[in-house]
């Protein structure tokens, strides 16, 4: 597994992430909405990812929000994405479980394609609110409470 910062990314290795994010989420996906939010290159987001010999095989992005207000919690993770050929290895789960070693003391929360639930909930995420929209793909937020220190 490699864990890199922006700052850190090559130009090769970001090439691949993207590539693996455009195939999947436009092409594969058919989602019409910016990909490129200007918060990749944010200096406190985190990028990891399993890679083979065909470049990224699964990849997802943790995000940090220094200004989180109320109950939201400062910490988020998505962009979860696996390449076709690699889909039912568990490479998602062993991202996730990742950003749990890493980050589990802490509360954290995503926005899950609502078909892919399950496999956060394994991990402590519950689901909050009611299933939206977004990309034409329904959705629903989840939450993580923080458990000990992390």
């Amino acid at each position: 597994m490699v864990h890199r910062s922006w700052g850190e990314l090559s130009t090769r290795e970001l090439y691949s992430i993207l590539k693996l994010r455009t195939d999947v989420f436009f092409v594969e996906q058919r989602i019409d909405e910016e990909e490129l939010d200007n918060r990749d290159i944010e200096p406190t987001t985190e990028h990891l990812w399993i890679a083979d010999d065909a470049g990224i095989a699964a990849y997802l992005r943790v995000l940090y929000d220094a200004e989180a207000t109320g109950e939201r919690p400062r910490r988020s993770f998505g962009r979860v994405v696996v390449r076709a050929d690699r889909r039912g290895e568990g490479l998602a789960r062993v991202l996730v479980a990742r950003v749990i070693e890493l980050y589990g003391g802490e509360a954290m929360e995503l926005h899950s394609q609502r078909y892919v639930t399950s496999l956060y909930a394994t991990f402590g995420f519950e689901e909050v609110g009611d299933v939206y929209v977004e990309a034409g793909i329904p959705h629903i937020s989840m939450y993580r409470a923080g458990r000990g220190r992390s």
